[in-house]
Order: structure tokens, then sequence, then C-alpha cells
């Protein structure tokens, strides 16, 4: 029996299937290591053979095959796209229509599917995310959240799960999730000495890496307000000027906000602050005071506050 089923499909990510099996095989290493259970894993693809993964390299693949007895976790690292437009080609390959009804079947039965980044459309297109909360890419999570009307997106944390389902966020997320599976499926032990061995942390969120403009890709409301806060600084909009620009009401624009980016109305004019305070920290030589006064703060003090709440880091760790 196996603990993982390693889901490789044509373009796949190729670092995001790499780290997954070195994270794999460094488990197996150490669990032998210090008598802990070693995991136990198979890579497929929906067919046998080599699968042509992203940046011309090649991987060696069995077969999907199902069976009843088959309680693995699928993995299914990101499926290596730039692009919205690309991702809805891929999806219409014809690898995606013969994988769709196994993903469902799994998942009907209550086993577990792990994917992340642009992988968790494939979650979506086998119908499995209707009343879920899941993760993808932090710049993709606005395309989720209008093509899965029935699911909730959240684009700030890094690992999300809700069974039989786990989601990650962006393609390097896929670290995080692997550690989160051996800490889950295995022991929390093995997982900590896998982390420490790579250097690899299990980051809670994506939050740090979050830029409002281009999460607004694809959504011109998201794009108007973003482009309208940034015009109003060092004077930001209150939410309730931002819900008159917008011509609707204050809960209007939370619903339509929190749908298309996950992110409250203040949270938004909030990352749109603390992003111009991160370009001018990292282009210029302002001052820390100066620049919390161009940004719309009265005090430096709020400034690093809020960075050391969202971003996790001071504006001396940002500026280095």
């Amino acid at each position: 029996m196996y603990d993982f089923t390693i889901l490789i499909f044509p373009g796949a990510f190729a670092s995001s299937v790499a780290a997954t099996l070195d994270i794999l095989g460094t488990a197996a290493t150490l669990a032998q290591r210090h008598g802990l259970a070693v995991p136990r894993w198979r890579v497929c693809g929906p067919q046998s053979g080599l699968v042509a993964l992203g940046h011309g390299m090649h991987l060696l693949v069995d077969e999907l095959t199902t069976d009843v007895e088959d309680n693995s976790c699928w993995v299914i690292p990101g499926l290596g796209i730039s692009d919205f437009d690309t991702l809805l080609q891929r999806l219409e390959e014809d690898w995606v229509r013969q994988i769709l009804p196994a993903l469902k079947a799994h998942a009907d039965k209550g086993r577990e599917i792990a994917a992340s980044c642009s992988a968790v459309f494939l979650l979506h297109a086998a119908g499995l995310l209707d009343g879920r909360q899941v993760t993808t890419s932090w710049w993709l999570a606005p395309w989720l959240s209008s093509i899965a009307s029935d699911c909730i997106v959240d684009p700030n944390v890094m690992v999300l799960c809700d069974p039989p389902l786990t989601t990650a966020g962006a393609a390097f997320a896929q670290t995080d999730l692997m550690l989160h599976l051996l800490r889950r499926r295995l022991s929390p032990e093995l997982a900590d000495y896998v982390g420490k061995a790579l250097l690899l942390a299990g980051r809670q969120l994506q939050t740090p890496f979050i830029n409002p403009a281009i999460m607004a890709q694809g959504n011109t409301l998201v794009a108007n307000l973003t482009a309208y806060i940034e015009t109003c600084l060092p004077h930001p909009p209150s939410v309730p000027s931002l819900a008159a620009y917008a011509g609707m009401s204050e809960r209007t624009l939370s619903r339509h906000l929190r749908k298309a980016t996950g992110l409250s109305t203040q949270y938004l004019i909030q990352r749109v602050q603390l992003n111009r305070a991160r370009v001018l920290l990292e282009t210029s030589r302002y001052s820390v005071e100066s620049i919390a006064e161009q940004v719309g703060y009265q005090d430096a003090t709020a400034l690093r506050r809020l960075m050391r709440r969202l971003l996790n880091a001071s504006p001396k760790q940002l500026r280095q």
C-alpha cells in the first residue's frame, strides 16, 4: 500500500515536481535512520512512459490505476502556467478529460487529494470544490473565485485542509504542502527532521507576497479600486468613500471584493498602502517616517505594526 500517489501531468512545473520527490526521498532516508515509519509512494500519469515537464525535462511515470484498496493521498504539483488563458487551454487538453473521473471517484470515496497552485483548478474541473474552502496561488485566486462560485477561496493561507481536499498556494508552496502531508500522514517528528535537513520552514501565509495590482488582473472592479486608492495616497479613502466611488453600498462592495480576492475592503486599502511603502523602501532612501507619511500614516509606528502583521518583517529587513 502507498501513502502517496504523485500525479504528474504534461507541462507540470518541473521544480515543484522535483521538490515533491526530493522531500519524499529525504523523508524515507531519515525515517530509516531514526526508526520511524517510512513513506511509500508511486509516481503516475495518464499513461505510462515519459511525461514532458516544463523546460524540456522529462519524468518516467506509471499509468494511474485505480484500486478499491488505494487509500493513498493523491498529490498534484502545479501545472506550470503563467497566465489564466494558458491555464484554460491546458484544462481543455485530452489528458484532463481522462483524469477528471478518477479524481472525482477518489474524493467521493473520502480519500485525500492534495493540489497546489494551478492544479487546484483541476479539482474544480472535477466538480470537487462546491461548498469547500480552498487556497491557490494568490494571483490566481480571483480567477478561481470567478469560476468556482460555490466555494470559498482564501488567498492568504499557504496550506488549507478541508477533507478530503488539501490545497496550497503558489508553486513553491508545494514544499509547505509536502511537509504538511508528512506531518499528518506519517508523523510530526519526521516532518521536522525533513524540514531541518532541507532548510524548509512550514510557512503559514501567502500574505507577504500579495500584490493588489497583480491580483486585480481580470477583474475590472478590483483594478479600478486599486488604481483609485493609489491615486488618493497619501490620503487613502475610507471604506464609505471607496464604496461611494464604486457606486454601491459598503456591504455590496465588501461582498464583491471577498468573492473576487478574498480580501475585505479595509484590507485592500491597507494592501495598497503597504505595497507602495514596500516599493519606496526597496527603491528609495526616504526615511521610514517620510514613507509612512507618503502612504497615509501619521507616524512610522503604525506602518511598522502593519508590516509586522502582514509581512512579518520590519522596514529595515525590507530595505536590505
